[in-house]
């Protein structure tokens, strides 16, 4: 099962417009947990050399995303969304890469609410530059609170 999400994860990825043009890769899929990583070009960058906000909040985002919709049923063709995020810079991103690591903190039938932090990687060294909390609901909730 292990297996077959995560190969169903990397497909809903590569069918993410916005996910291939910035070639993020889901390196990991399990019940619970995903982590997204995304190589730092220098298009991404804002002055002074470190990632754009708007890349880091993708990141998180779409890590929270991949984690809530493990536990909620996307595998079995169930529509998920984000309902609301949080996310706390604490550090400026730099370096070579990004990883964003989510994890189910708590699950009902129709919502999850994961954490994730986000690291850049410089010189082979892991630095936390985000912290982000999310609520990912399904369509039918999503539906209910439009």
């Amino acid at each position: 099962m292990t297996e077959d999400l995560f190969r169903f994860g990397q497909q809903v990825l590569a069918a993410q417009p916005f996910s291939v043009l910035l070639g993020a890769q889901l390196t990991a899929y399990t019940a619970g947990h995903a982590e997204i990583r995304l190589t730092l070009k220098p298009e991404y960058a804002r002055h002074m050399r470190v990632a754009h906000g708007g890349v880091v909040s993708y990141a998180a985002d779409t890590a929270l995303a991949f984690a809530g919709g493990s536990v909620l049923g996307v595998a079995s063709g169930a529509m998920i969304f984000t309902s609301e995020y949080k996310i706390n810079y604490v550090k400026p991103a730099r370096g070579d890469l990004l990883i964003a690591r989510a994890f189910v903190i708590a699950t009902s039938e129709r919502q999850a609410v994961c954490r994730c932090d986000v690291w850049y990687v410089t010189n082979g060294a892991e630095h936390l530059c985000a912290a982000a909390q999310g609520t990912i609901v399904t369509a039918q909730t999503a539906n209910k609170l439009s």
